[in-house]
């Protein structure tokens, strides 16, 4: 067993698991389209819709991130098994998205769902403009008590589709939303010493607290022909995942009712991260990031981020730099000293109109409708001598 892998006992679900408050699912294509019928698995898919459901129903948020669109699409088309050129996957993509989406959201509804089709590339979580448009759109959503379902924009790809895309997409969005558990639902129930089907020796590990190099070895290629994501594209997830606090679950998706079995403590190989989302997005903002302009606050403001409030635009004095929405900045007591950091809801011309005025306000100045918040206090890092 390496020293960054320890056995845990396998018939409790863990307290990662158990206190998880939002949870991104990643559905991989082996698992919603028939192997020999390119046919959805409508049976298994309406298993998962329910664990979500329960899931819902117990207070928690789920963002599903659902494979599975070129893979319906070819056998709607009737393309030829094996790879793909860019545009038949393309086209493929376009045809199964519509088919994957109906099945959603008529199975949803049937759970008393409501399911929302989010359509992203890598680019979208890279961009910081986009990312923020992306986040915002998403928890609203999930504020809304719907079921937001993430694919890889594949129709307007610029390049080939690579194996994994969506693992990895999976894990930028698990570290968009600050969730607290990643589940990638693959076709084996976790990291093994070796691929389990070519080593009879192969041992399972059931939790990984550091991404080594001796980790990274154990990791194999795709395993099927519709699965893009092999076990080494699933650690390269974990590494994006731990790397923004989420934890992170490899297990079986070839069973009904997946996500049930990793509340009844299924073999799984758990990915723990040092850190919490919140904790790892503040030390992003607060020494990742270069600063691209200055907001000065009042008194009153002061007082509001101390005890863990949003920064309104209410409470800003003037603004400096020349920064875009979604660009760092700091944040200034009106002597100078640093409050903080935090990401910039607006762009520095909107925000320089708004400055001291009322929410109600905003819509008129701006000629569009705009939160009160110039940062929120999820966007934002405080500098210790700043809190309260």
């Amino acid at each position: 067993m390496p020293p960054s892998a320890a056995q845990h006992d396998a018939n409790l679900a863990r307290p990662e698991w158990t206190g998880a408050r939002r949870i991104v699912v990643k559905i991989g294509s082996a698992l919603l389209a028939d192997r020999a019928t390119g046919m959805l698995k409508r049976d298994w898919l309406a298993s998962l819709v329910t664990d979500v459901a329960e899931l819902v129903r117990q207070g928690r948020e789920v963002v599903l991130v659902s494979s599975g669109s070129i893979a319906l699409g070819r056998h709607k088309l009737g393309l030829p098994k094996g790879p793909l050129e860019l545009e038949q996957s393309q086209a493929a993509a376009a045809v199964g998205q519509i088919s994957l989406a109906h099945a959603y959201q008529e199975l949803a509804a049937q759970s008393g769902l409501t399911v929302a089709q989010i359509l992203l590339t890598l680019g979208d979580t890279e961009q910081r403009q986009r990312y923020l448009n992306a986040r915002h759109t998403i928890e609203t959503l999930l504020e809304l008590r719907a079921i937001p379902v993430v694919n890889e924009n594949d129709t307007v790809a610029t390049a080939e589709i690579k194996y994994g895309d969506n693992d990895r997409l999976s894990a930028r969005v698990a570290g968009m939303v600050s969730a607290d558990c990643l589940v990638l639902l693959s076709d084996v129930d976790g990291l093994y010493t070796a691929p389990p089907n070519d080593d009879a020796q192969a041992q399972h590990i059931p939790l990984v607290t550091e991404i080594t190099a001796e980790i990274e070895a154990m990791a194999g290629d795709a395993g099927t022909e519709l699965a893009k994501g092999g076990m080494k594209t699933k650690i390269e997830a974990g590494r994006i995942a731990l790397g923004a606090g989420t934890n992170m679950v490899i297990t079986t998706g070839k069973v009904m009712h997946p996500l049930r079995a990793i509340s009844e403590g299924s073999k799984v190989t758990w990915f723990l991260a040092k850190q919490d989302p919140v904790t790892a997005k503040k030390r992003w903002i607060s020494g990742q990031l270069e600063p691209r302009g200055t907001l000065f606050v009042d008194a009153g403001a002061e007082k509001a981020l101390a005890q863990g409030k949003s920064l309104l635009v209410a409470g800003v004095t003037r603004v400096d730099g020349n920064f875009g929405r979604g660009d760092a900045v700091v944040i200034r007591a009106a002597d100078g000293r640093e409050l903080g950091r935090g990401l910039a809801a607006y762009p520095h011309g909107d925000a320089a109109r708004i400055l001291r005025r009322k929410s109600s306000e905003i819509a008129d100045i701006l000629g569009y409708e705009g939160g009160p918040e110039l940062i929120h206090r999820n966007d934002m890092a405080l500098a210790r001598n700043s809190r309260g």
